[in-house]
């Protein structure tokens, strides 16, 4: 039977070039002269961590880390912004996770998203993907293109297509 997977993965070297980039392009922006600016990725806990002098300086950081890593090809829903920026001493920090893998709640919504579109296929959470599975190949095409409208907050790629 037909199949494909839903997965959310991040690549770590496109990553790694979008936040050099940001990082440069930071460093060289004339409102930014003299001020301690912090960009570090952490590639092992998938966190980017981010200092700045001000809270203006931050947010405008996080729009050209955001612009940037689209231009890479990262969605800019990897990025999980919910966390607030903190003070510490005379510098502004914030610790951005990047959302690698599809977590179980948001697999759980995804699943229901799929059951409530009334296509006749079937759908297993396995770890991190989710493997959808049907009779004909144009199922899961409708469900690839339903996905398209969906709003679930993660960054999803559909891979793994067998026919």
């Amino acid at each position: 039977m037909p199949s494909f997977d839903f997965a959310s993965k991040v690549d770590l070297q496109t990553l790694d070039n979008a936040i050099n980039t940001v990082s440069k392009e930071i460093t060289n922006r004339f409102d930014f002269k003299g001020s301690p600016v912090v960009i570090d990725l952490n590639k092992k806990e998938y966190k980017v961590n981010l200092e700045a002098d001000s809270e203006m300086k931050l947010n405008q950081i996080i729009d050209v880390m955001i612009s940037r890593s689209m231009k890479q090809g990262l969605a800019a829903e990897i990025y999980d912004l919910s966390k607030e920026p903190y003070q510490s001493g005379k510098v502004v920090k914030k610790e951005v996770p990047v959302r690698n893998g599809i977590q179980q709640d948001d697999a759980k919504k995804i699943v229901k998203l799929i059951k409530d579109s009334g296509l006749k296929v079937q759908v297993a959470i396995m770890d991190d993907i989710i493997r959808v599975t049907g009779k004909k190949i144009d199922d899961l095409q409708d469900v690839i293109h339903a996905s398209k409208g969906w709003n679930v907050g993660i960054a999803l790629q559909q891979t793994n297509m067998k026919s």
